[in-house]
């Protein structure tokens, strides 16, 4: 069960994700499987070198191995060119504004389906005049009326409707979601484990690796990571990143650990033990409030 982790180098990473990293690795490791390590970094305007210096760096200070150099989606537009040439878009000149005022008509999408199809079945003359008004369109692929169900190992079942996602940006930089089925097949990926924030996403990318004719991976969401005042982990709830954390990289990677059940509060146990314990069903189900 090849395993992943794949972070985005906009910034330090934060307890939360050290700690889904953590779960990554664990699950892979226990399972005598590869690790592997990505880097997604097609955001071009966000990402910098140092950031993804000190992931890594971070990374390393709790523990974490990985098989392999790290791959960046920067160096893989070829794979997602191709991939689009394998499946049905269409381009769409639409603004999130307008999406979301299409939405919420009375008669707007239906639930379950936030794209309401405005651009679907425009004409040619119709799409011309669109690119006359000097607006780059997003390409959307044409699922609308699909209906995927995954089993995540943590979630159970999560059945959705799949509407009409974008793959490539009004900017040329190709999605998340096409990007991420791509690489998780050419890179051999059999399992994801990733926050559950990312759960909603995951019917479009199982739908859209069965559009490529690709194998889809299986799926673990683990809880989040919250802030004293329950909102997700961020850098506003103060020394959330390794290099704030006046304790060493062990302590704090026992202070994860202890948040999994797999330590005792205060204690910095090996990487060993740490695999030596680990049961994904007894995996708290809840996210863990951080303070």
């Amino acid at each position: 069960m090849t395993g992943r982790y794949a972070p985005s180098p906009t910034g330090a990473l934060h307890l939360g994700n050290l700690r889904t990293a953590l779960l990554a690795w664990l699950f892979a490791r226990s399972a005598g499987s590869r690790f592997l390590l990505r880097i997604e970094d097609l955001d071009a305007g966000r990402v910098r070198a140092e950031h993804e210096a000190g992931q890594l760096a971070d990374l390393e200070g709790i523990g974490l191995d990985w098989d392999d150099a790290p791959v960046r989606q920067s160096d893989r537009s070829d794979l997602y060119r191709a991939a689009l040439e394998l499946i049905d878009t269409y381009p769409c000149f639409c603004t999130r504004a307008e999406i979301r005022e299409a939405a919420s008509a009375p008669h707007g999408s239906p639930a379950g389906d936030p794209y309401p199809g405005t651009c679907r079945n425009f004409t040619r003359g119709e799409q011309a005049r669109r690119e006359r008004s000097g607006r780059p369109p997003a390409l959307r692929v044409r699922a609308s009326g699909a209906h995927v169900t995954v089993t995540d190992r943590l979630a159970g079942p999560i059945g959705a409707p799949i509407d009409d996602f974008v793959v490539r940006r009004n900017d040329g930089a190709f999605a998340y979601n096409l990007a991420v089925v791509v690489d998780d097949a050419e890179q051999g990926v059999q399992e994801v484990v990733r926050g559950a924030d990312l759960l909603s996403s995951t019917p479009r990318q199982v739908w859209l690796a069965g559009a490529l004719g690709l194998a889809a991976p299986s799926h673990a969401h683990v809880p989040l990571v919250l802030g004293a005042d329950g909102s997700r982990l961020a850098k506003r709830h103060g020394s959330v990143t390794l290099a704030e954390r006046p304790e060493d990289p062990e302590y704090v990677r026992g202070m994860l650990a202890a948040s999994l059940g797999l330590a005792e509060p205060g204690s910095a146990p090996s990487m060993e033990q740490l695999l030596a314990r680990f049961d994904p069903a007894g995996l708290p189900t809840r996210p863990w409030t951080f303070s």
